[in-house]
């Protein structure tokens, strides 16, 4: 049995769905950041299609874009959104929701709150802050650049990335990931 297990951190949003994928030392918990992706699913832009064929539509790209990421994977933790501010937006979150639901390995749930203290210290921290820790921790992971003035800056973009690495940074201090990796550890002895 090996000391290592991959995981993923999952940043749901109906737009942009950041997914990262990491190894964790079993014994130190300790991880690395493997791979980084960005799901994006757009409206039909100019195109007459019923909304809610295209919101059909963008939930099985993102659950593509999941189910794909958890190959190989034994655990995923997410950022499970909390309410919206609109009918649109509680429209997002209900597909959000039903994406991870359909999740095909077990998932360990973690609040925006959770990922937001795991990662700067502060309940109430600023995306800018959470890309800063992520990119620091993680500064060899495939961050999202372009080329500006000669040199390559980070795009704003990074904000799903940076949330879907803070998701497992808090899902490693969970009972229930505490729990899961007794039991690995159980079955490597």
């Amino acid at each position: 049995m090996n000391d290592t297990i991959d995981i993923i951190g999952l940043d749901p949003s109906l737009k942009n769905f950041g997914i990262a994928k990491a190894t964790v030392n079993i014994y130190t918990l300790e991880y690395v950041i493997t791979d980084l992706s960005l799901h994006k699913s757009e409206n039909e832009a100019g195109k007459v299609v019923r909304k809610n064929s295209d919101d059909l539509r963008r939930a099985k790209t993102l659950f593509d874009g999941m189910t794909e990421a958890c190959q190989g994977a034994v655990l995923a933790i997410a950022e499970v959104p909390v309410g919206s501010q609109s009918a649109r937006a509680m429209a997002s979150y209900g597909i959000c929701v039903g994406v991870l639901a359909a999740c095909p390995i077990p998932l360990i749930q973690v609040t925006p709150t959770e990922v937001k203290m795991a990662a700067t210290g502060k309940e109430h921290a600023a995306k800018k802050e959470v890309i800063e820790w992520a990119m620091n921790k993680f500064p060899n992971a495939p961050w999202l650049l372009r080329k500006s003035k000669g040199k390559m800056e980070p795009v704003a973009a990074n904000e799903h990335l940076s949330d879907a690495v803070a998701a497992i940074e808090a899902g490693l201090r969970t009972q229930q990931f505490k729990q899961a990796v007794a039991m690995y550890r159980a079955m490597s002895a």
